[in-house]
């Protein structure tokens, strides 16, 4: 490989086109055709090689911009369908490792490179193949090269002889250098093929060692034309060389003498040296020793002094905690509970309360609990406690009663004859709110206290809302002007006048609306402050000063609605409460607000009686007005006003009820009277009542007024039925009249009242029935025979054909004429018979004409269809045609 081949300047321009070198950023410094084939690994642990595919190996370098080191890259090309090389693999010399020489190849042309970044090291690398030899080392010196220039290390050779190589190298490539510099980088020297077409970068031994390696071997004349005489030379020159040695070991003994005695002497002072360092080591160990143990000392005493300077601190802090003030220890054993003393007695409690909790374990390092100085202070601390708690506790006892006392002895606090007195708590609650925080106190310190005093107040406060109530109520009742309606509206025995004039009774519901308004939102007040001014843990709530009434004004007189009233509490129906101030005492709370208002709901009672007794129907627009508050009350009202709402409710509803059963007993009566004839009187004395009835209908009363409908409609009925089956001769009759008389004065109210309407169809339906069997009844007393002959022919249609019904006993064509002449000679005397019987019966004159229209219809559908039946049994006979009984009905 002395020359390069003339096609290898074609190579490099493929390759370069292959690679895409740019603007000389890259440059190719080899490129050489390979044969590729991948070894697979035999069952004998050889290699073994197939699948050759031809490749073109391209070794080129890059150079950074930024001044880094140049990079060497190996590019492996392949051939396209159409013979162009592009790229098929790149490999990075970085990363090479191992070039190795296939042993199995004689020619010594196959190798493999080996990377250590390979994917999978358990696949064999591909083995490559060159065309000689000289190919092969112009490739391997190149990345031997470059691997030392640029990476600074040289992969491991195996199979080949290095210096073989380098001498080659020296043989066959022409050295011609190119320095090439990197901007800001190290200079790297690389031989290009551009003018002598060998690609060597630099031999494996540089230029300087080569000459000096020369100058050594040319002033030695070697003479090594034969190998036993240069044997002999070597051999003397040895002897020579060792007898040189020995003369020169006894020419130096003086000096070696010397050189002994000096070593003596040094030893000497060594030893001596030594000594002295055991000595002052033994002295400075001791002395050590001294030092820590004063060390340790001045540790232990520094320390203990520390310590004592803290305990001094905690004890000096301990102290100023178990210490009482004397301020505060006279407030609390002996002070008084005047509200211009309340702040200090307030401080004091709260002083109290934070020192005791300070003396507790979470707030007392647990060390300082069992001392007996701690347990001493804690005892008298709770002694302190007691005292003072049950002094404040009397205190907050006889305060309570002597406030509502004083109120109750005041008769200006209550209503007095001629003038209703709106009950003000303002002035109580002022008081009260006073020794708000001392109770807040009170539950901190004691909450086993609270008890007792919300049962003072509770039993003192209902003496003045039942004395309030009590007084308001009977005012009302003198002050409320209105005269008796009677109770007594379907009795047979009352006159038939005797509901039409019925006094207005309308002052009467007022009275009651004005008790409600007055006192609900006063008792919903009163429990919202009762658990806020006693410390009870319930949520807050909406407000309660938007009532369903809408009186907002007759609320805002009251002025309780201020800033500690500003919350309601308990759904005593267990509506969903959602609080976040944790558990609550809403059952407690209940049985407090039931001790503080029981009793003031006879009050109430006494005045639904007083409207009851002045006019029953008044429960209908009551049970109205208690609704609308119940509405009002059930997501923001206290417990107990719910529950007395929901008494009054009931109250009320148990006094209408009595008054409908007392209607249902009088119309019950009518039953056990004397025979009757004609309209019973409870059917229009009903209607008005029902009509009076829905004028005092409020709110939510409907129900109620349906369901007294209902019954005595039902009763009504029942009765109605039951006359008429005692009189059976004149039974149907008294329906009719009696459910026309139903229909005609419920007409307009059945139009607005669904439930009357549904009992209007029903009597609509019942006085068509009684009718039909009225009106067949004359009918078949006058034209007996006639319907009886006819009815004989229909029951023999179903046995037998009509052509044989003429030969049958009694129903022959004589039989016919015979039945012709004794029920149809004379026809208009039998209907004006018809007519005097419907007439003479009735005692209603207004149904007289439809009940005659009625009768005519029947009678002429039940002619025409015995005409039908004899034009189709007697085709030969002739009776009088329907049009001529039509025109002889239509001329009576």
């Amino acid at each position: 490989m002395a020359k390069p081949r003339a096609d290898d300047e074609e190579l490099r321009k493929a390759a370069e086109a292959a690679i895409d070198v740019g603007e000389g950023k890259q440059k190719i410094a080899i490129a050489i055709r390979v044969t590729k084939s991948n070894s697979i690994w035999a069952k004998s642990g050889r290699l073994n090689r197939h699948m050759s595919k031809p490749r073109v190996l391209a070794l080129t370098t890059t150079y950074s911009p930024q001044g880094q080191k140049p990079k060497a890259l190996l590019h492996v090309l392949k051939y396209s369908s159409g013979g162009v090389l592009e790229p098929a693999k790149l490999y990075k010399l970085k990363h090479l490792i191992k070039v190795e020489v296939v042993p199995n190849d004689p020619t010594g042309c196959t190798f493999m490179l080996g990377f250590d970044n390979l994917r999978s090291q358990s696949v064999a690398p591909p083995q490559w193949t060159m065309r000689n030899i000289d190919d092969r080392n112009r490739l391997l010196i190149c990345i031997f090269n470059m691997c030392k220039e640029i990476m600074g290390h040289m992969p491991r050779v195996v199979g080949i002889d290095i210096v073989e190589m380098a001498l080659w190298a020296k043989e066959n490539t022409p050295k011609v250098t190119h320095q090439v510099k990197a901007q800001d980088g190290p200079v790297a020297s690389v031989l290009t093929q551009s003018d002598s077409k060998v690609t060597v970068e630099r031999d494996l031994v540089s230029q300087a060692e080569e000459e000096d390696m020369e100058a050594l071997l040319g002033t030695y004349v070697m003479g090594i034309g034969e190998a036993e005489a240069f044997s002999e030379r070597l051999k003397r020159e040895l002897l020579a060389l060792e007898a040189a040695n020995v003369h020169a070991l006894l020419g130096s003994e003086p000096q070696i003498q010397e050189v002994l005695q000096g070593l003596e002497a040094a030893t000497a002072c060594v030893d001596d040296m030594d000594e002295w360092l055991r000595i002052f080591n033994v002295k400075l160990r001791h002395m050590r020793e001294d030092i820590q143990s004063i060390e340790s000392r001045n540790n232990k005493l520094e320390m203990q002094s520390t310590n004592d300077v803290g305990l001094i601190e905690e004890l000096d802090k301990l102290l100023d905690r178990l210490r009482i003030p004397s301020e505060f220890a006279a407030s609390l054993t002996g002070g008084s509970f005047e509200e211009a003393r309340m702040l200090k007695n307030v401080e004091a409690c709260e002083w109290l309360n934070g020192a005791i909790r300070g003396l507790e374990v979470p707030n007392l390092d647990p060390c300082y609990a069992n001392m007996r100085a701690v347990r001493e202070k804690r005892a008298e601390l709770e002694k302190l406690k007691n005292t003072f708690v049950r002094r404040a506790s009397e205190f907050l006892r006889n305060y309570f009663a002597s406030l509502v006392d004083f109120m109750i002895n005041d008769k200006s606090y209550f209503s007095q004859r001629g003038q209703l007195k709106r009950p003000d708590h303002a002035d109580l609650r002022y008081k009260c709110r006073t020794y708000a925080r001392l109770l807040q106190h009170l539950k901190g310190l004691d909450k086993s206290c609270l008890g007792p005093l919300r049962k003072a107040y509770c039993h003192s406060l209902n003496l003045l809302l039942r004395r309030e109530a009590r007084e308001f109520a009977s005012e009302l009742r003198a002050s409320t002007k209105a005269s008796r309606n009677p109770t007594v509206w379907l009795e047979a025995s009352a006159g038939p006048g005797h509901t039409a004039n019925s006094a207005d009774t309308s002052n009467v519901s007022e009275a009651y609306s004005k008790m409600l308004t007055i006192f609900i939102p006063l008792l919903v007040d009163e429990s919202s402050f009762f658990a806020h001014f006693m410390c009870f843990e319930v949520p807050a709530f909406v407000p309660p000063g938007a009532l369903a009434n809408g009186n907002k004004n007759s609320s805002d007189d009251n002025d309780t609605n201020d800033d500690d009233d500003d919350i309601s509490f308990i759904d005593s129906d267990g509506n969903d409460i959602k609080s976040n101030n944790g558990p609550t005492e809403l059952g407690t709370l209940n049985e407090a607000l039931q001790e503080l208002l029981d009793g003031i709901q006879e009050d109430f009672y006494a005045v639904v009686d007083w409207a009851y007794k002045i006019d029953p129907l008044r429960c209908i627009s009551m049970h109205g007005i208690t609704e609308r508050y119940l509405s009002g009350q059930k997501a923001d009202a206290a417990g107990f006003v719910r529950r007395l709402l929901d008494d009054l409710e009931s109250r009320i509803s148990m006094q209408f009820n009595r008054f409908v059963d007392e209607a249902c007993h009088q119309i019950e009566r009518n039953e056990r009277s004397v025979r009757q004839m004609g309209v019973f009187s409870y059917i229009p004395r009903f209607a008005t009542l029902a009509t009076r009835m829905e004028q005092y209908i409020q709110g939510q009363s409907r129900d109620l007024v349906d369901r007294a409908y209902t019954k005595l409609v039902s009763i009504m009925f029942g009765t109605l039925e039951k006359i008429a089956q005692g009189d059976q001769k004149h039974a149907d009759i008294i329906l009719l009249e009696n459910y026309a008389a139903f229909q005609n004065s419920l007409y307009d109210l059945a139009n607005v009242v669904p439930t009357l309407a549904k009992f209007y169809h029903q009597a609509s339906e019942s006085y068509e029935q009684a009718c039909t069997r009225h009106i067949n009844m004359i009918i078949y007393i006058q034209f007996e025979k006639l319907f009886q002959f006819a009815r004989k022919i229909e029951d023999l249609m179903y046995t037998i054909t009509p052509e044989e019904i003429p030969f049958q006993l009694g129903l022959s064509k004589t039989d016919l004429r015979k039945m012709l002449k004794s029920s149809l000679s004379g026809v208009d005397k039998s209907i004006n018979a018809m007519y005097r019987k419907l007439q003479r019966n009735l005692t209603s004159e207004e149904l007289l004409p439809s009940l005659w229209d009625k009768c005519k219809k029947e009678f002429l559908d039940k002619y025409e269809s015995f005409a039908q039946l004899v034009a189709k049994i007697y085709p030969n006979e002739s009776i009088p045609s329907v049009g001529e009984m039509r025109d002889l009905l239509a001329s009576m």
